[in-house]
């Protein structure tokens, strides 16, 4: 960095000091100046694929699966409205995004006229996006945009969750100060702040508690990963001796072939065996465990506060009471410090899924999965991605080996993340992906994998075809309403450049499967499914829906 220098080039200067590697985002007019500055020599690689979705979602996946910074460049109005879906969604699932934007200039604002692109007034965007981010600013003052660049990525840092910032595109070019402890700072953030007598404090009686409960158990959510503790998670669950479940969104923070690994606890719609171990607990220690409806299975929460342990975010509640200032990552790594009562207990892993037919004619939502899991057995060389609708049910009942990565919308389940999210994390990882999909989420941003080709990316996408968003056909009364048209999805993948297979029964799917593994491009393998057919955890789900609520 020099102390004075072009916009364009301070924020790739910046993006490279603080390790970013890559860019995602689609050209416009608003923003070509910067996205040139971007792409030029020595700037950043950038990835364009076909609509600005599947750049959010693509970045998303990249971001979730490297604990990384995924970085946006999309133009003002027509790209920026276009990113507010995969923004909402990592805002609501503590995702790490920067999305900039290019904006008016002053020449454009002087014309008094409306400008392309703008829809109620030329601040609307950055008041929306003031609403789905952390820290969000315009870089319209020369004085103050090397500050503002840096304190919005810090406050993304800070919350993991996005940030945003709008170049006006006639500051590309001009010259800004950078003041020197910018200059001087060597790109590695601080650690979230801590204070240290709390953690020690909410540690010291969180051992207390555990020392004395006779059958604890852990729950673990979303933020042992994205705050990177997922082995330390594994420590203390191995000296403890207890089960470990995971939330919706958590799948897979958890080694999943793990023998203390009990399986996925979805409140009331939990497996049976999951639903007792809970219920006799006499205390639960949840880790990074959001509180949604998904994860509660749309019923209220059933676990007594006098006999849990909440560590989540930048605070620990113990029964009563509350400790702020203790980050997740201080308080787990505190527990694995103090002396620990075991409680040796032999778990068994719990699915929903029925045991597996002999013959049948039609493939089923269950045999599916019972064929993922068997070819994913052993293998550590994959990634799981599953898509909202059933496809993300489904998921849930998917078993992989040690420490795989598992990519799913598991909260804010946007129909159409999972190919563009599984290219993302390709990239990112090198992981091939599994991507289990519906038609519909297909239909929405599946075409993206035609980009596949040119960066060399292998996703192997199993297309469950029930002719229409079948997630909902139990719910309506006009199922017509719900149809789509069906295409020729392995036909799409060869003209695409992939490789394309049909298969109608378990059989043929586990030789599809096999036949996947051995190809070097990207793969679709289209499964027609019946149209009332779910995944044993969807039946249960909307079952739930449909009866009434309980009260307590």
């Amino acid at each position: 960095m020099k102390a004075t220098m072009p916009l364009g080039d301070f924020l790739v200067a910046y993006l490279k000091r603080i390790g970013v590697e890559r860019l995602f985002g689609i050209p416009g007019d608003l923003v070509l100046n910067l996205f040139l500055r971007f792409g030029k020599p020595r700037g950043l690689p950038i990835v364009t694929l076909s609509h600005e979705p599947g750049i959010g979602f693509a970045a998303d996946g990249y971001a979730r699966s490297t604990r990384r910074l995924g970085v946006l460049c999309v133009t003002y109005g027509a790209g920026g409205h276009n990113m507010v879906n995969p923004i909402a969604g990592a805002f609501s699932e503590k995702v790490p995004l920067l999305v900039l934007s290019g904006g008016p200039g002053e020449e454009d604002r002087k014309l008094g006229a409306l400008i392309h692109h703008q829809a109620k007034e030329i601040e609307s965007q950055f008041r929306i996006y003031q609403e789905l981010t952390c820290a969000a600013a315009v870089l319209d003052d020369p004085r103050t945009a090397a500050e503002e660049v840096d304190r919005v990525v810090r406050a993304i840092h800070h919350h993991y969750r996005p940030g945003y910032l709008e170049i006006h595109r006639d500051l590309v070019e001009k010259p800004i100060p950078v003041p020197e402890a910018l200059r001087r700072w060597d790109g590695n953030f601080p650690p979230r702040r801590a204070d240290r007598q709390r953690v020690a404090e909410a540690v010291r009686e969180t051992t207390a508690w555990l020392n004395r409960a006779r059958q604890p158990v852990v729950i673990a959510g979303v933020e042992v990963q994205r705050f990177g503790v997922r082995r330390e998670l594994v420590a203390l669950v191995e000296r403890l001796g207890v089960p470990c479940l995971t939330t919706v969104l958590a799948k897979g923070v958890f080694p999943m072939d793990h023998p203390q690994h009990m399986g996925i606890h979805i409140g009331p719609l939990s497996h049976p065996a999951i639903r007792r171990r809970v219920a006799t607990a006499d205390l639960v220690l949840y880790l990074g465990a959001f509180l949604t409806d998904v994860d509660l299975g749309n019923q209220p929460l059933t676990v007594a506060r006098h006999r849990s342990v909440w560590a989540m975010d930048d605070r620990v509640e113990i029964s009563f009471h509350s400790y702020t200032d203790v980050p997740l990552a201080d308080f787990v790594r505190g527990l694995l410090k103090t002396p620990l009562r075991a409680h040796p207990e032999r778990v068994t892993y719990c699915d929903n899924l029925p045991p597996p037919r002999k013959g049948g004619d039609r493939i089923t939502v269950a045999e599916v999965l019972q064929e993922v899991n068997r070819f994913l057995r052993g293998r550590r060389d994959y990634l799981v991605t599953a898509d909202s609708g059933d496809a993300i049910f489904a998921g849930l009942e998917v078993r992989m080996s040690g420490m795989a990565a598992y990519l799913a919308q598991g909260y804010y389940a946007s129909m159409g993340f999972a190919v563009p999210g599984a290219l993302g994390a390709q990239m990112g990882t090198g992981l091939r992906p599994l991507i289990l999909c519906g038609d519909g989420a297909f239909q929405m941003t599946g075409c993206e994998i035609a980009h596949a080709p040119r960066y060399g990316l292998t996703p192997v996408v199993i297309l469950l075809n029930n002719g229409g968003w079948g997630i909902f056909r139990s719910l309506a009364t006009r199922p017509g309403l719900l149809a789509l048209p069906s295409w020729r999805y392995a036909a799409l993948a060869r003209l695409w450049g992939g490789a394309g297979y049909e298969a109608g029964t378990a059989l043929a799917l586990r030789e599809a499967l096999q036949a996947a593994d051995q190809e070097r491009r990207f793969v679709i393998i289209e499964v027609p499914i019946a149209p009332g057919d779910l995944s044993p955890l969807a039946r249960r789900f909307f079952t739930a829906r449909r009866a009434p609520r309980r009260s307590r």
